[in-house]
């Protein structure tokens, strides 16, 4: 801000976990930092919950929540319709109100995907999607943390929150050789596919496997998952 810009600035949008970026999570501390700062020059802060909102990374419905920072804006969709094209933008009293002129929307206040959006967010208030994110997110983590202690050569970290967790490949850990290790991933996809399981990838390398199963997935597919990403690791012969 100091030395790029005329010293004030329109905002800062950031994710509370980095969705593409390979499920990057900032120290708790991170946000609230961030907004002061920016609130300072005159910006807002805008949280982008696109890919974390609505339960995703557990215990609370949305990923700012554990940062403990309320941001001026938050945009989200993905999550809001279970499939369906919707997305929303919310945003304090004092900014909602500033907007005096007419807003253009091709599809917006399309009556199915509104009528989708609201039945998805009863079902997940009715079966408390956050705390299913939670609890089986914690599964998921255990699992791959496991597969961290079998495989440590190629695997570098393992992060994030709730039903959106990660694992970054790199060339040898023990030896310290952390290089992004993208060949790894493709070896991976190739054998989990043969066994029937399909992962995102992502990360500037392209050397993360990105992790997020539907929020309705249940303790025994997080568990068969696990196995074939197992015997997919073992098939490498890493």
């Amino acid at each position: 801000i100091k030395t790029t810009t005329v010293g004030q600035v329109a905002g800062f949008i950031g994710e509370p976990i980095q969705g593409v970026g390979g499920f990057i999570t900032p120290p708790k501390e991170y946000f609230k930092i961030v907004a002061e700062i920016i609130r300072r020059y005159g910006g807002v802060f805008i949280a982008d919950e696109v890919q974390t909102g609505f339960g995703r990374t557990g215990e609370n419905w949305w990923g700012i929540e554990h940062y403990d920072v309320e941001p001026d804006i938050m945009t989200m969709a993905k999550g809001i319709g279970n499939g369906m094209p919707l997305a929303a933008t919310i945003a304090t009293a004092p900014i909602a109100d500033s907007f005096k002129s007419l807003t253009i929307s091709t599809y917006g206040g399309n009556p199915i995907s509104c009528a989708a959006g609201n039945e998805t967010i009863r079902i997940m208030e009715e079966e408390n999607i956050p705390a299913h994110s939670k609890k089986l997110g914690a599964q998921l983590r255990a699992g791959l943390e496991g597969l961290q202690v079998k495989y440590p050569k190629v695997i570098g970290d393992v992060r994030g929150m709730g039903l959106m967790q990660a694992i970054e490949f790199v060339v040898d850990e023990p030896k310290g050789d952390r290089t992004p290790n993208p060949a790894a991933v493709g070896q991976l996809f190739e054998e989990t596919k043969k066994r029937g399981l399909l992962i995102g990838k992502g990360g500037l390398e392209g050397n993360c496997l990105r992790i997020s199963p539907p929020m309705s997935v249940t303790s025994e597919e997080i568990d068969e998952a696990i196995g074939i990403m197992d015997e997919s690791f073992k098939a490498m012969g890493v």
